[in-house]
């Protein structure tokens, strides 16, 4: 694949799991890669430099290319850091593999605020952080690759994460817009929900069906999606176990009212708004 030789690629969360997957394979693709890592545990606390010390020799040991990185995503701060790596070490940055995450599962009604707070920090606005920094790099060199990480709870909800899935989902609107706002400038952004037996879904499934979703299936996704010869953008991807499907929001053709509607009015026409038989993609009716 030619469209990564010398490519810079920052993969966040890289330390391990898909991460570590989406780093080694892009690396083997020609992209210097930038693996960052916290180093912390799967609920976000700790920190350590070793995770990602490892994924960097294992692709310098095959004969490729990366620079470590230990900076948090959830703050300004540290996002600046990690792109600052990418251009002091590289000179320049190419596409953003938005991958950290952690996990504070509860449910609803016993959720509390800093389980709310610190799963919409580093998922939402790490993704948020790390791409505004390289936003205006993208844009001054007309091209960018950006894929984020969403999930099937985002999607369609799961129990116990109502945080992540917010989250998640809030990562797929994010790119429907950059898709939107990069398009001229040669900025390609999708999101990837990815089905892989990692730390993070070690217990929200059986050991079984984990087994057929090793994470070696998705990475090659990702590592075409940050491609030259990719230009597909504001797509929505679930991988993982060998099948590859996009997702996409429909719309019904709806029902029309001439004048404000009584609430008997709606409640008449409820089949009819609830109808999907013959829905087609949607789009924003405001342009």
């Amino acid at each position: 694949m030619a469209g990564l030789d010398k490519r810079v690629v920052v993969v966040t969360g890289a330390g391990g799991g898909l991460g570590r997957e989406y780093a080694r394979s892009l690396a083997a693709q020609g992209a210097k890669v930038v693996v960052n890592d916290l180093g912390g545990s799967r609920d976000g606390t700790g920190a350590g430099s070793a995770m990602a010390d490892a994924v960097v020799a294992e692709i310098k040991e095959s004969g490729g290319d990366a620079v470590a990185n230990y900076d948090s995503v959830a703050t300004h701060v540290g996002a600046a850091a990690l792109v600052q790596t990418a251009i002091e070490t590289y000179g320049r940055i190419d596409g953003i593999v938005s991958n950290a995450g952690i996990l504070r599962d509860s449910s609803f009604a016993k959720m509390t605020d800093d389980q709310w707070d610190a799963v919409v920090q580093v998922h939402l606005y790490g993704g948020y952080h790390v791409i505004h920094q390289a936003w205006p790099h993208f844009r001054e060199q007309g091209f960018g690759r950006i894929v984020v990480a969403t999930s099937t709870s985002g999607l369609y909800g799961n129990f116990g994460q109502a945080n992540y899935g917010a989250a998640k989902m809030g990562l797929v609107g994010l790119i429907n817009t950059l898709a939107i706002e990069g398009r001229k400038q040669g900025i390609v952004a999708n999101a990837v929900a990815p089905l892989a037996a990692t730390r993070m879904t070690e217990d929200v499934a059986p050991a079984e069906f984990l087994a057929k979703l090793p994470a070696s299936f998705v990475a090659p996704v990702v590592t075409h999606l940050m491609s030259d010869e990719c230009t597909d953008t504001g797509a929505v991807f679930v991988v993982g176990g060998g099948q590859v499907q996009r997702v996409q929001q429909f719309a019904n053709a709806g029902v029309s009212f001439a004048e404000p509607p009584s609430t008997a009015d709606v409640a008449a026409r409820w089949p009819e708004i609830m109808d999907m038989s013959n829905a087609v993609p949607g789009s924003n009716p405001l342009g």
